[in-house]
C-alpha cells in the first residue's frame, strides 16, 4: 500500500470547548495511539480528506510527521474517522502508530471483478453482502482491495470468503462461510391490477302518489218496507 505523508501538531488542552475553538480555526482534533501513552494532535482536515478521497476501504496507511520537530516521521494508519452527521465534515481522528516489523488487523474493502453468469444471460440482480474484510498483515503489505471474481455465478450462487484469494501474506480473519456476493432472480413485474368496474348510479325510486281510497256511494234510500 502506497504510504502518504500529512503534518500533525501537538496540543496540550483538551475537552470539548477546546475542540470547538481548533474547529473554528480551521483544525480538528485527533489521537495518536500506540506509545507509551496517547498522544494529543491536531490535523488539518483537508489534507486528511485528499488522502481518503476515492479510497476504497477504511484503512490508510501513512507517515505523521510533527510539525516543527526533529526526527523520523512516524508509521501510522487511521483506525478511526468521526464525521459530523449532517454535513459529513470531519470532527475527529483517531490514528494508531504501527510497526513495519509487526502484523497488524485492519479492514480492506471487496471488489467484484467479471459480469456474473446469472447477470448476464438470466438478468439477475448481483448484490454485494460483504463489503469489507478483516485481515491480519504486516503494515506494509496491506493490500488497497481484495477482489471477488463473479464471472461463474449464475442465479441462486453464493460466493463465499472461502472463495477469495487474498495477497501473499495477507490473512483473511472472517468465517470462510461467509457470504459475500450473491445473485438473485429478477424482480417479477409488477401485474397491473384490474380497473375497477364502473360504479353505476342506481336510478331513483319514483314515487307516486297514492289516491285516497274513494268514498262508496251513498246507499240508496232503504227500500219501502213491505
Amino acid at each position: 500500500m502506497q504510504m502518504q505523508e500529512l503534518t500533525i501538531k501537538r496540543r496540550e488542552a483538551t475537552g470539548k470547548s477546546v475542540a470547538k475553538q481548533l474547529r473554528r480555526a480551521g483544525v480538528v482534533p485527533a489521537i495518536l495511539y500506540g506509545g507509551a501513552r496517547p498522544e494529543p494532535i491536531t490535523v488539518d482536515p483537508r489534507e486528511v480528506l485528499r488522502m481518503i478521497h476515492g479510497h476504497e476501504g477504511t484503512t490508510q496507511l501513512l507517515t505523521l510527521r510533527f510539525d516543527g520537530e526533529p526526527g523520523a516521521p512516524r508509521m501510522a494508519i487511521i483506525r478511526d474517522l468521526q464525521l459530523h452527521p449532517v454535513g459529513e465534515h470531519i470532527l475527529h481522528v483517531d490514528f494508531q502508530e504501527v510497526s513495519a516489523d509487526r502484523a497488524i488487523s485492519v479492514r480492506v474493502a471487496v471488489h467484484p471483478v467479471g459480469e456474473a453468469l446469472g447477470v448476464k444471460d438470466q438478468n439477475g440482480i448481483l448484490s454485494l453482502v460483504l463489503h469489507e474484510l478483516d485481515v491480519s498483515c504486516l503494515p506494509g503489505l496491506i493490500p488497497a482491495r481484495i477482489d471477488a471474481d463473479v464471472t461463474a455465478l449464475a442465479i441462486g450462487d453464493v460466493l463465499t470468503v472461502a472463495d477469495l484469494r487474498a495477497p501473499e501474506g495477507v490473512q483473511i480473519l472472517n468465517d470462510p462461510g461467509q457470504a459475500v456476493v450473491t445473485v438473485s432472480p429478477p424482480m417479477a413485474e409488477e401485474v397491473a391490477a384490474p380497473a375497477p368496474a364502473p360504479v353505476v348510479a342506481a336510478e331513483p325510486e319514483v314515487l307516486t302518489e297514492r289516491k285516497p281510497k274513494e268514498e262508496e256511494p251513498a246507499e240508496e234510500g232503504k227500500k219501502a218496507k213491505k
